[in-house]
């Protein structure tokens, strides 16, 4: 049974030269989870959501997280038992949404769930996101019981920093998948 991966885009969306966006073009069996808002979100609208995404699912779901999707994967995995369906999560770029540098609008993300999860989940954070420090990532990853990877001086891991089709990140989403399209030559 092919694992089922869904792309969960932070705060205002991915846009096309994010790694995410060029990911569902580049390999098969990816979705997007679109929320009904980007711009000022609800915490218990994205987790409602998310929640629908994984009950559709036959099978099992990799869950691919950038940035508040990060926060909105800790929330839904503390609120609903359909986290047994999830066999790991990709936790890209997690935001700080507790900081004073994290943009204002969104409601309900804070605060930030410091609560194991019940699956396997690779945190991948950079030595000078604007969006949270070393030690926060750190405390994430801890509490999250997530596997951490540091990029140095990668930013906030998007396209704006160079983050396209990243390579790299499709190898770690292979070891939460087992699928041979995520390693690419």
């Amino acid at each position: 049974m092919t694992v089922r991966v869904l792309i969960l885009p932070g705060l205002f969306n991915s846009g096309e030269i994010h790694w995410q966006s060029q990911w569902e073009r580049q390999f098969s069996g990816l979705h997007r989870v679109e929320q009904q808002d980007w711009e000022t979100p609800v915490a218990t609208d994205w987790v409602e959501r998310l929640n629908q995404e994984v009950a559709a699912v036959d099978g099992e779901v990799v869950l691919v997280a950038h940035s508040l999707a990060c926060t909105l994967v800790t929330r839904w995995a503390q609120q609903y038992t359909q986290a047994h369906k999830v066999r790991g999560a990709l936790l890209v770029a997690p935001s700080d949404t507790e900081a004073d540098s994290y943009p204002s609008g969104t409601t309900g993300f804070v605060p930030m769930s410091m609560q194991r999860l019940a699956f396997p989940s690779i945190v991948v954070a950079s030595s000078d996101d604007p969006y949270v420090t070393q030690e926060r990532a750190q405390a994430f990853s801890q509490a999250w019981g997530s596997e951490l990877v540091w990029l140095q001086s990668a930013g906030h891991i998007n396209g704006q920093t160079g983050y396209g089709a990243w390579p790299e990140g499709a190898a770690l989403l292979f070891k939460l998948t087992d699928d041979p399209q995520f390693l690419l030559k």
